[in-house]
């Protein structure tokens, strides 16, 4: 059985950083993408998804005068109330082409919610509908999973659909290209919400040059779907352990070579990745050992021009930005990721001994396109998203917080914020500057 839990520290107890270094050095509980105190005064919150074992553990291990553990719901409860999964194929293996909800009248989103969630058959057919339909350029990347999965992508970098259990990511994304090739075509703009764009932004949009995966691991999210079990990594069955079902699988994020030998890289105290195959954060025996991975490390070669990078998870409700193995400083390069001076010394936040630098200019920039594409996800409806530090590239968790399979009407309204944010991020981004 699963829970939703709130640790929250009381105020004036601790400070952010006790909490986020506990957390490091308990890598094997699920704090999602990647744990975020979300903090008001001198309280701080922070949520998990946990066993009944796990809560027992944090509950005994936690300081109760310092730390609340509260449990927030059942989440196999929550299951019975979330948007259904496509059926079939409703885009008829290509012949139809998909429309969001940028272009529609806000009486036209109940047939997108009651249709539901994107089957992962369907994550395909829409390509190729908008193939079909609007001539979108697709590519295949030379990599099949081990179940001799293709990955399909388009010339129109966005991600999605890396951790199999955050329902929604593919449909987000696929929802904003189909919206952007729509309104080009029939010159119109974009509604989302309460934000708007015209068909000026729109063409600056598409302009830009868009490079997106909509689903990065089809098998995981196979998986899950069949299962409703929470599942969050590939299913890779190379590393799995005898009558240990969750030995299977890769956490893909955890599989990448930057720093992926944590143990070198980081403090003795922290653990960003895990050795263990049956957690949710294991790493597997190399970096790239995977092709999901390897997948997203060919886009940049086959892509070289590419600037700005945005993986789409759920469900903290945050707009999550880089560097992220330690905070950011900008007065003393030497403190930086390649300096082995410095292994053994990162991840532990608040501590005098690493701050991992990088350019003022840049980084006044990233904290801008943070800023800008945050606010946009506020302006659609007044759902407050948050854009705090954190690490690989941006990372946009659409919410609600550790929901990660979204009612019907809670579907919805992630396409409208996420697909305003998507437009924001693309606009700021251009503005910044594409070239390197």
């Amino acid at each position: 059985m699963k829970f939703s839990a709130l640790l929250g520290l009381l105020p004036g107890a601790a400070l952010a950083s006790d909490v986020l270094n506990f957390i490091s050095a308990n890598s094997d509980i699920d704090y999602g993408c990647r744990p975020v105190v979300m903090s008001a005064g001198d309280e701080h919150k922070l949520h998990a998804v946990v066993s009944e074992r796990e809560l027992h553990y944090l509950k005994r291990s936690l300081d109760s005068s310092v730390v609340r553990v509260e449990t927030l719901d059942n989440l196999n409860k929550r299951q019975t109330s979330t948007a259904p999964i496509g059926k079939g194929d409703r885009f008829e293996g290509g012949k139809k082409a998909p429309r969001g909800l940028g272009t529609r009248k806000p009486n036209e989103y109940a047939a997108i919610q009651s249709a539901g969630i994107f089957n992962t058959n369907e994550v395909y057919t829409t390509m190729k509908g908008l193939e079909k339909e609007y001539g979108l350029e697709l590519f295949t990347a030379p990599y099949k999973t081990f179940e001799g999965n293709k990955i399909l992508g388009g010339y129109i970098y966005f991600t999605s659909g890396i951790h199999a259990r955050e329902r929604g990511g593919p449909d987000n994304l696929i929802y904003f290209i189909s919206d952007l090739l729509y309104a080009n075509e029939h010159r119109s703009g974009l509604t989302c919400g309460n934000k708007t764009y015209s068909n000026q932004d729109v063409k600056k949009t598409l302009g830009a040059g868009i490079v997106f995966i909509p689903m990065t691991n089809p098998v995981g999210v196979r998986h899950d779907q069949a299962n409703s079990n929470l599942w969050r990594k590939n299913r890779n069955p190379a590393s799995a352990r005898p009558n240990e079902p969750l030995s299977v699988g890769v956490h893909l994020n955890r599989n990448f070579d930057f720093m992926w030998n944590f143990t070198r890289y980081f403090d003795p105290s922290v653990s960003p990745a895990s050795t263990n195959a049956s957690s949710q954060a294991f790493y597997d025996t190399g970096p790239f050992s995977e092709p999901e991975t390897n997948n997203m490390a060919w886009i940049y070669d086959a892509f070289p021009n590419i600037r700005w990078f945005i993986d789409v998870h759920s469900a903290a409700g945050t707009l999550l930005y880089f560097w992220g193995d330690d905070v950011d400083q900008s007065h003393d390069p030497k403190q930086n990721l390649f300096n082995p001076a410095y292994d053994g010394k990162r991840g532990v936040v608040g501590d005098p001994l690493y701050k991992e630098f990088i350019d003022q200019q840049d980084w006044d920039n990233i904290r801008i396109q943070a800023n800008r594409t945050n606010a946009a996800m506020n302006a659609t409806a007044g759902r407050a998203y948050v854009p705090p530090q954190a690490m690989y590239g941006y990372t946009l968790e659409f919410r609600y917080p550790t929901n990660f399979y979204p009612s019907s009407e809670e579907y919805v309204q992630n396409i409208v914020d996420t697909n305003a944010g998507f437009m924001e991020f693309i606009l700021t981004a251009d503005e910044i500057g594409l070239k390197g």
